[in-house]
């Protein structure tokens, strides 16, 4: 077959996926959550597909799937349809640090195409006020005085809670039983309610309870203070050297999806990030504002999996 008539053959499907992408989207896009409403990722999953919505004239429609720490609906997203009308909000957690505690059937940087990084973010530790601790030292010469006697919540196993819990139970040199949950909300609720003692949470989800005493903000695993909780200091400033751990969410596709389709969605994010409103609504709930290209997206991820990789080997951290 000569090369010009290979080239004519090609014409057509290069034109058909112009047109796609032109075309797209034409029908409400599904933006799949991990996690029930009320925690970061799901209000990250709103902010960010209320905007693309507005600019492209399309709903994108939430669907929270709990269960599993992420893990049911992360496998869900990495076989369904590559048409760029189911997406997936994920996080560091799901992909890079649950595959080393749980057996599951993707591979982050094989079977998504990233749109675009969202945003990132910091972890506040809280106590119930039934505790009666103020800072971090006197959690930590409670814990001692009574070892194993108290629980932490997560949003699941694997999730950056649990993670940061375990990192701040070898640092401390205490013993805190893991209680995981099906997302950030209702472990929050949980230690609202004295069912569990401790929490790591994003700023989301105890903002308000720490300003209104319902529960007591210990420390912030940020370099520096938080401007939303000025009061609350660091764990350096705590005592606890070291522990500085961010979650990073991402937007992500089935892998087949048309590259057309997940460029033209990360140009539209690129946009959203740029706008000062934007900009405002994240950081006034403690992310900070990422974005990246997709291309970045699967040496990034590798090397965050061997990253958590180590960490858990070193915390001797296991499936329950």
């Amino acid at each position: 077959m000569s090369m010009a008539r290979k080239a004519l053959m090609v014409l057509p499907a290069l034109f058909s996926v112009a047109a796609v992408a032109a075309d797209y989207p034409d029908r409400p896009v599904r933006l799949v959550v991990p996690f029930p409403p009320g925690g970061g990722t799901d209000y990250l999953a709103r902010t960010v597909g209320q905007k693309l919505g507005e600019r492209l004239g399309q709903q994108f429609v939430i669907d929270n799937r709990p269960g599993g720490g992420g893990i049911a609906a992360t496998e869900m997203i990495a076989r369904a349809n590559a048409d760029g009308y189911t997406l997936l909000l994920s996080f560091n957690g799901q992909l890079a640090a649950s595959p080393h505690l749980e057996k599951v059937t993707y591979d982050a940087a094989r079977d998504f195409a990233a749109v675009s990084m969202i945003g990132a973010s910091y972890h506040m530790l809280v106590a119930h006020p039934s505790l009666a601790v103020k800072n971090v030292r006197q959690l930590i010469d409670l814990a001692q005085a009574k070892s194993g006697a108290f629980n932490f919540a997560s949003s699941g196993l694997g999730t950056n809670p649990h993670l940061v819990g375990e990192m701040f139970k070898l640092a401390a040199k205490i013993d805190m039983v893991h209680v995981p949950y099906k997302g950030t909300g209702p472990a929050a609720v949980a230690v609202l309610a004295g069912e569990s003692q401790l929490m790591f949470s994003n700023l989301t989800a105890v903002l308000q309870p720490v300003r209104t005493s319902r529960l007591t903000g210990l420390a912030v695993t940020r370099p520096r203070r938080s401007p939303l909780a000025p009061d609350v200091p660091t764990m350096n400033e705590s005592g606890v050297v070291g522990l500085e751990v961010e979650s990073w969410f991402v937007l992500l596709a089935p892998a087949a999806t048309p590259r057309a389709v997940t460029a033209k969605l990360n140009a539209e994010v690129a946009r959203i990030a740029a706008t000062p409103d934007y900009r405002a609504l994240l950081e006034k709930n403690g992310f900070d504002v990422l974005t990246s290209k997709p291309e970045a997206f699967p040496p990034f991820v590798r090397a965050e999996y061997e990253k958590w990789g180590r960490i858990i080997r070193a915390a001797g951290i296991r499936s329950q």
